[in-house]
């Protein structure tokens, strides 16, 4: 199919939030035509809110393009999916949103796909692990708006006063363990496998000892050996030794063991770079190292992207295309990630990111990225795999718990997700 054509000059003004329009922002009837984006808030409160990073960027195109206005509404990440979805099963789905998943959308024929949007040098940008994952069946639906990595995040002064070092195998995270469950720390590792995130740590600690949810060929190996055998090791040497704190694995969410290490009672766990801000603000002095893995040897990190995706309904597509390209510039691609401590999704961006001394902080996360894997976002039985998972993952390691048996019937709603697309 031929590359889209730009024929007309467009222009955007922004209604950024919930309920109201920002001052400044408002249009007088004349569009040609308006574009509704619904979009995720990575910000924590008022002060930070998405809303502003959209109202700036919107702003900037307006100036030089008259002719469209974007109706720009930000929902918190507990809505969002769910308002795109409302307004989808409506017949109402917007022009464009930047959400959590593509693939249902994809799969039932309602989104444009990225080449017959984007100009070839922007598509082109998009780092390819990213590119990638924003495929269905080869093509790419998904584009990627956000992204972080997982680095061990660890205590230093709690390592300091143990006279540890940061582990690089798993037998070197349980003696480290074992030394600060004795100093009284709380969490020596915290284990968060409760149902907020726990697809995520699941995943990791699966790369950590050579599997993964999927094989070679994207076939789902949920219960492979090596999986079994990363559960077995989790259960017997860390939760059965105590050495995973107060609340139990399937009861701990992300955000409260975040939350802990902020204050000082965790030792060591997985994190992204949301964490560092968060340490540093209740004067946690940590450092980061890789995971550890197996056998001390590299191996790929868990990457997580978050999507941007444009749906056909309303037609629109040199309009919305042209928006993306401004969308995807360097300068707006690095001004987000350095807004909310995240990754870049373009090549550009991250050789620029790589050699800033401003964004130095998060090279151990830019050094994971190359490697990375990804849920198999591009699945349509990934999202019920995933619920799944966060339900059950914690009962493996559990006392009496058998990591074979709940990999195993997670293996079997694998199958069954996948015979039902």
């Amino acid at each position: 199919m031929q590359r889209r054509v730009r024929t007309r000059a467009i222009a955007v003004v922004s209604a950024l939030g919930l309920t109201g329009v920002l001052g400044g922002c408002g249009g007088d009837g004349s569009s040609d035509v308006t574009l509704r984006l619904v979009a995720a808030d990575y910000g924590n409160s008022a002060a930070t809110s998405s809303k502003k990073y959209w109202a700036d960027l919107v702003e900037r195109y307006e100036a030089d393009h008259p002719g469209v206005k974007i109706d720009v509404r930000v929902h918190s990440w507990t809505d969002v999916d769910r308002k795109v979805r409302e307004m989808v099963d409506a017949g109402d789905p917007p022009d464009l949103a930047q959400i959590g998943a593509y693939a249902d959308y994809a799969a039932d024929d309602m989104l444009y796909k990225a080449d017959d949007l984007l100009s070839i040098p922007v598509q082109a940008d998009f780092l390819t692990q990213l590119a990638t994952a924003g495929q269905v069946n080869g093509i790419q639906y998904g584009m990627p708006f956000a992204s972080s990595t997982r680095v061990l995040f660890y205590n230093k002064k709690l390592f300091a006063e143990a006279d540890l070092t940061p582990p690089t195998t798993w037998d070197e995270l349980a003696a480290n363990a074992e030394v600060l469950d004795a100093e009284g720390v709380k969490y020596p590792y915290a284990l968060p496998l409760g149902k907020e995130e726990a697809q995520a740590e699941t995943m990791q600690w699966l790369l950590s000892g050579e599997g993964g949810y999927t094989d070679m060929m994207g076939t789902y190996a949920l219960d492979s050996a090596e999986n079994v055998e990363t559960f077995n090791w989790l259960k017997n040497e860390l939760v059965g030794k105590g050495l995973t704190g107060p609340v139990a694995p399937g009861k701990l969410d992300r955000a409260d063991a975040f939350a802990a290490f902020a204050a000082g009672d965790v030792g060591m766990l997985n994190g992204h770079p949301t964490l560092m801000e968060m340490a540093e603000k209740k004067g946690v002095d940590f450092g980061m190292v890789p995971t550890p893995t197996a056998d001390g040897d590299s191996r790929p990190t868990l990457g997580v992207a978050d999507w941007m995706m444009a749906f056909k309904e309303n037609g629109h597509r040199d309009e919305i295309g042209d928006f993306l390209d401004f969308v995807y510039s360097e300068k707006n691609v690095l001004d987000f990630s350095r807004e909310y401590d995240l990754l870049p999704v373009t090549n550009s961006a991250s050789r620029t990111m790589s050699g800033s001394a401003r964004d130095k902080h998060l090279k151990p996360f830019l050094d994971q990225l190359p490697t990375s894997e990804h849920y198999p976002v591009g699945t349509t039985s990934w999202a019920a795999v995933s619920a799944e998972i966060k339900r059950q993952i914690g009962k493996a390691v559990a006392p009496g718990g058998s990591p074979a048996g709940v990999l195993g019937g997670l293996q079997a709603t694998a199958v069954r997700a996948e015979s039902a697309e």
